[in-house]
């Protein structure tokens, strides 16, 4: 029993290598972490801020080929260096074709998504991203938007950021609310008359006491009070 309870902390510490590697492990990964750098300027400026598709599988290559000649003792330095060169070539091979060819730029890092036009989904581009409502909505919130009515035009753009541009004050009109809950409590009859918005596609009209009937964009039956709000920027 004492012995099934022994811990071997020199395996749990160093693993199956012998203190005397540590200063090959501090001297590969300074060695690997100037050919990174070297890598990533090649690579040039956007590389490094706005990752596409291609870029973002150029950088998970670099890294997986930098990390394991940092610690594993069988893996030489000029395997990996190899492997950084062929990265390289490729992501430059194919940079040189997307910026030859239209077709082929939108095939490897997609087009522009209008994702709302005129304070309402626009459900045919929605519909093509993974994103749920939170997730669309809090980020509509980091750019100070309480509800759709404020937003002429968002557009995601082929780096995964979304572009906004806003109604002036005084065209704002009533809109979806992308606050927190605000989804909650749909109806689908009006006891309080006033602007209505659909939950699932932000079509916003007036309606009267009574059945809300359905939304003429999506034909969906959910309705929530829609807000008004100027921005505060």
């Amino acid at each position: 029993m004492k012995n099934m309870l022994t811990i071997d902390w020199s395996a749990i510490v160093l693993g199956s290598e012998e203190w005397s590697f540590l200063p090959e492990v501090a001297l590969r990964t300074l060695i690997m972490f100037i050919i990174i750098i070297t890598g990533l300027r090649f690579m040039g400026k956007r590389g490094v801020k706005q990752l596409s598709v291609v870029e973002l599988v150029v950088i998970i290559g670099l890294g997986s080929a930098a990390g394991d000649p940092m610690f594993y003792k069988e893996v030489g330095i000029v395997f990996s260096l190899l492997v950084f060169l062929i990265i390289i070539l490729l992501y430059a091979g194919l940079t040189y074709i997307v910026g030859k060819s239209k077709k082929a730029e939108d095939m490897l890092e997609g087009k522009p998504l209008c994702l709302i036009q005129d304070g309402v989904f626009v459900l045919e581009n929605f519909k093509k991203e993974n994103l749920g409502s939170d997730e669309f909505f809090a980020e509509l919130r980091l750019k100070g938007i309480s509800h759709l009515g404020q937003v002429e035009t968002a557009i995601e753009e082929t780096s995964g950021e979304l572009s906004v541009f806003y109604y002036a004050d005084e065209n704002i009109r009533p809109g979806l609310s992308v606050m927190p809950d605000s989804l909650n409590r749909p109806v689908k009859n009006i006891e309080t008359p006033g602007c209505y918005s659909c939950t699932f596609c932000g079509y916003t009209e007036n309606k009267a006491v009574g059945n809300a009937g359905c939304c003429p964009r999506c034909k969906r039956e959910d309705w929530v009070e829609a807000i008004n709000k100027k921005r505060i920027s």
